[in-house]
């Protein structure tokens, strides 16, 4: 296949390897295992001497179109598919890192991954200093002998701050350390981490990947030497969080959308935030989108656009957030992003509930901050659900 193919037709192209019967679209492989020809090649599979498909916990052909195709739109040399997001942190943590190893973390992640470094890397003596997601020095003073990660998303969630990625990046080597981005917000087709410097990309496949809120699957990507012999692929062939079959093709199907649907989610949410900055009982609103928001000039730097996910702060605290919520008719009330459907959800009390106040208030996860993951469906048709509720 041509290297200068463009991303939509690539999303529709990789990853496709016909069986005898030349099927047109991709083949779902719903089996556990895979039958040998002899003792020889069972043994020739298993040593690694010979490739191809051994066990469906690390090696399985819809999977493996899924990670073909995911690779070749991050443009990384090699994709390993897990079943969920927060999985796929698990397993670059624990495939890459050791007892004594400290990772440097932005204070603005998703709430589960500060629970995973927290709570369960911490038992494991791995250590995670959390650093402000904008501020280069912070990430810079905050490195040790032993630093060997640097964790972040871009943009954040929910509130959107942009990281550096390349001058962070920089900062990672000189540090002797890997520069891992989550880039489930923008995708491959707004934002490419590993172009600006990153070695490691994290994705929940679950989100915009999948774009319809039907299954959960995750993946790491970045180069061969590190992924696949550098200790990420041992940990899931041996610990096993693996996406199955059925996940990989259904992702595989949203993936061949992928593009049409960033757009339009990113065009729907610059309408949607460009209303809510002038609505008279929002006090804060955060997209990067908006001229207005503080990395604004880094975010067209590193991002074709801004987006689908819009945060904001409404007057009166959580009765008024939690009232805006409870007035929609549209909207989906859900913590879910990525879907064709709009969501909505209060962070502090969902996404972010079991970090500790400390966390939260350090992460500006303020009790009348609301997040909206922008959907299909008209802008005029959401900004009159979100009015019910907003007065």
């Amino acid at each position: 296949m041509s290297d200068n193919l463009q991303p939509e037709t690539l999303a529709l192209h990789t990853g496709i390897h016909r069986s005898q019967f030349h099927e047109h679209s991709e083949a779902m492989y719903l089996t556990s295992s895979f039958v040998f020809d002899s003792a020889a090649q069972a043994a020739a599979r298993f040593s690694g001497s010979e490739p191809g498909n051994i066990y469906s916990r690390f090696t399985n052909p819809t999977v493996t179109a899924f990670e073909e195709r995911l690779a070749v739109l991050e443009g990384a040399e090699t994709c390993i598919a897990t079943s969920s997001g927060m999985s796929a942190i698990l397993a670059c943590t624990m495939g890459l890192l050791s007892a004594g190893d400290h990772i440097v973390a932005s204070q603005s992640l998703f709430g589960a991954t500060v629970n995973l470094f927290n709570n369960i890397l911490k038992k494991f003596n791995i250590d995670t200093t959390f650093v402000s997601a904008t501020d280069v020095d912070a990430w810079r003073s905050a490195i040790r002998p032993n630093t060997k990660l640097f964790f972040m998303e871009t943009p954040s969630n929910p509130l959107t701050e942009i990281s550096d990625i390349a001058e962070l990046a920089r900062i990672a080597r000189m540090a002797g350390a890997w520069l891992v981005v989550d880039n489930c917000f923008c995708t491959p087709i707004l934002q490419k981490p590993l172009e600006l410097g990153a070695d490691i990309v994290i994705h929940s496949a679950t989100k915009y990947l999948d774009g319809q809120g039907r299954v959960l699957g995750g993946a790491v990507l970045g180069k061969r030497e590190l992924l696949m012999d550098g200790g990420v692929f041992g940990f899931l062939r041996t610990a096993g969080p693996t996406l199955s079959a059925f996940n990989a093709w259904v992702i595989l199907k949203g993936l061949e959308t992928l593009k049409i649907r960033v757009e339009a989610h990113s065009e729907n949410a610059l309408k949607m935030a460009q209303w809510l900055e002038k609505h008279p009982n929002v006090t804060r609103i955060f997209y990067p989108g908006l001229e207005s928001h503080p990395q604004h000039d880094l975010a067209k730097r590193q991002q074709k656009s801004g987006g689908g996910i819009v945060s904001f702060e409404v007057k009166g605290g959580r009765e008024a957030a939690w009232r805006v919520i409870d007035s929609t008719q549209l909207i989906s009330i859900t913590a879910n992003l990525g879907d064709a459907k709009s969501t909505l959800t209060h962070p502090a009390t969902t996404t972010h509930a079991r970090i500790s106040q400390e966390a939260r208030d350090a992460a500006g996860i303020t009790d009348g901050l609301l997040r909206i993951a922008v959907g299909l469906e008209s802008v005029q048709d959401l900004q009159t659900d979100l009015a019910r509720g907003l007065g």
